[in-house]
């Protein structure tokens, strides 16, 4: 039975909530070998206890014959003296050999691996993360619950089922958010499975514990009283259901009272549930933004579809690219979005990831109240900084930059390298300090950030977009490409239009770096104007 606490005249069932993420691919990868080498452990420990018991096993088919014969005739047997030496021998020295093997433990060898490898094992925070993760990919890409759980994602591999358990589990992840819409549609979706006749320890009564207080919270008093009186069949003395009938009983005869004196139509207003959906939050542009991410954005007219070009850049007639240039696209018109095709190597990737690797960590913010770096719950991905001196792969990419954008790359920061695992995330967000935020960049000394520059380093089976919510823009990665645009006018005042997203990656991995440009050293290189939003 679970634990319970008593809120507002109801019982619920009590869990624990553990914030955290696990969020990049490269360190899911390495689980995956640190598993597989666990299983082999596994293995050879079966192996050994299949051995021990094959000895066990010839050791007593081998008495049990002579066992037989000796008491058809104990004392014909024991008369021979090799039989009465042997019988003296056996229980004296090879009953004892035999308990030693069978006390003896084979499991010495995979305790102390399993006990090792538990060191990079992900914890409660990290298993919390991937639940969240999937409820995020639920609602970004408008998925319904059976869709997830037979695995019929686009672009998949490696089809993969959710079973009774996996769905119970997410429907308890969301029940400790107080996310009680995400909570009945796992629950439900548990129930599914079970009334289906999937196998399960996870019985109907737990996952009616937990849906009935779920659709209460939702406003559903007539579903919430039925399906607790369904759980009450199931289980007729679960205290918690008991109590809960009672309760909703009295509140809805209570609300019968009230409504005796109010008109039909007021009646009906009061007695409709309140509307279900995902819970209001924050992000006021979060439809828009994620119709993006589905691929259902603006769509540019013709005309505007027309001064969108394709050519080839040398930087101004930088010697690098007078006979090599490079191929430039046209994005996006208004903020004006490049993209720069076939512009870092395969080679080249490799090595940026390879230093990165070691040094992944959860990717920060800006925190515009103190200035200083923090994570957030709208950036789920883990990022590395590269220095150019570190490396002359990292050095000439950061003056490729610099020749094909003509800025100043001495003021910029260091080369960030992000990886989105499945679910990461970066919510719309400027790359700009606003004038709220003075002090956003103070450290640096170099200005707010006049242009961002992206590398994207792997294709992405399926989300993983950079949007900009504000003017319906969708930039789709593609491995060995880079987008730009800037974040500031000449003059200086920052471009609002720029606000962008990194979807959350559906199915996949996303490997993205980024340079961020910054004012100091480019007031030669873009003079500023006198028009504020030029």
């Amino acid at each position: 039975m679970m634990r319970c606490i008593l809120i507002v005249g109801i019982l619920l069932p009590h869990s624990l909530a553990h914030p955290g993420f696990f969020t990049s691919i490269g360190q899911m990868t390495d689980l995956i070998h640190t598993e597989k080498d666990l299983v082999t452990s596994l293995k050879d420990y079966i192996k050994a206890e299949e051995d021990k018991l094959e000895q066990i096993k010839k050791w007593a088919e081998k008495l049990d014959r002579l066992t037989s014969t000796a008491t058809k005739d104990p004392e014909g047997f024991v008369g021979h003296p090799v039989n009465a030496f042997k019988l003296m021998k056996r229980l004296n020295t090879e009953w004892s050999e035999l308990e030693n093997l069978v006390l003896k433990d084979m499991s010495d060898g995979f305790i102390s691996n399993l006990t090792i490898q538990r060191q990079y094992f992900p914890n409660d925070e990290d298993q919390v993360g991937a639940a969240k993760a999937l409820l995020r990919l639920q609602d970004t890409y408008n998925l319904d619950t059976d869709t997830i759980s037979k695995g019929n994602l686009p672009g998949v591999k490696h089809k993969s089922f959710l079973t009774v358990e996996d769905c119970f589990e997410l429907g308890k992840v969301a029940y400790t958010e107080a996310d009680y819409y995400h909570t009945e549609l796992w629950m439900e979706q548990a129930l599914r499975q079970l009334d289906e006749g999937e196998v399960s320890t996870t019985d109907k009564v737990s996952v009616l514990d937990y849906l009935s207080y779920a659709v209460y919270q939702q406003g559903d008093l007539d579903k919430a009283l039925l399906l607790t009186k369904k759980l009450l069949e199931l289980d007729p003395e679960h205290q918690r259901a008991n109590g809960n009938l009672k309760y909703f009983e009295y509140i809805m005869a209570k609300e019968k009272d009230a409504n005796k004196s109010t008109s039909d139509d007021q009646s009906d207003q009061k007695t409709t549930p309140k509307k279900k959906g995902v819970a209001v939050d924050y992000l006021p542009e979060r439809q828009k933004y994620e119709m993006l991410c589905r691929g259902e954005g603006i769509k540019m007219t013709p005309r505007r579809q027309k001064k969108l070009f394709c050519r080839y850049h040398d930087g101004n007639r930088n010697p690098k690219f007078i006979l090599a240039p490079a191929k430039q696209e046209d994005e996006w018109d208004k903020p004006r979005i490049i993209r720069f095709h076939d512009i870092i190597s395969d080679a080249e990737i490799e090595i940026v990831k390879d230093l990165a690797k070691p040094r992944l960590s959860r990717a920060t913010v800006h925190d515009p109240e103190t200035g200083k770096l923090t994570t957030a719950q709208y950036r789920v991905s883990k990022s590395a900084w590269l220095s150019g001196y570190e490396n002359p792969v990292v050095s000439r990419i950061n003056m490729r930059i610099q020749d094909l954008t003509g800025l100043d790359v001495s003021t910029a920061e260091e080369l960030q390298v992000a990886n989105y695992g499945v679910g990461g995330q970066y919510e719309p967000h400027f790359d700009f300090a606003r004038k709220d935020e003075p002090d956003a960049f103070k450290e640096l000394g170099t200005g707010n950030r006049i242009a961002t520059w992206l590398f994207y380093m792997s294709d992405v089976s399926a989300g993983g977009a950079t949007v900009f919510p504000e003017v319906g823009a969708s930039v789709w990665p593609k491995k060995g490409t880079a987008v730009f645009w800037y974040n500031l006018f000449a003059s200086g005042e920052g471009d609002y239009s720029t606000r962008h997203a990194a979807c959350p990656v559906l199915v996949g991995n996303k490997w993205v770096s980024n340079k961020w440009l910054h004012e100091r050293g480019q007031e030669f290189r873009r003079p500023c104007t006198l028009s504020e939003l030029e």
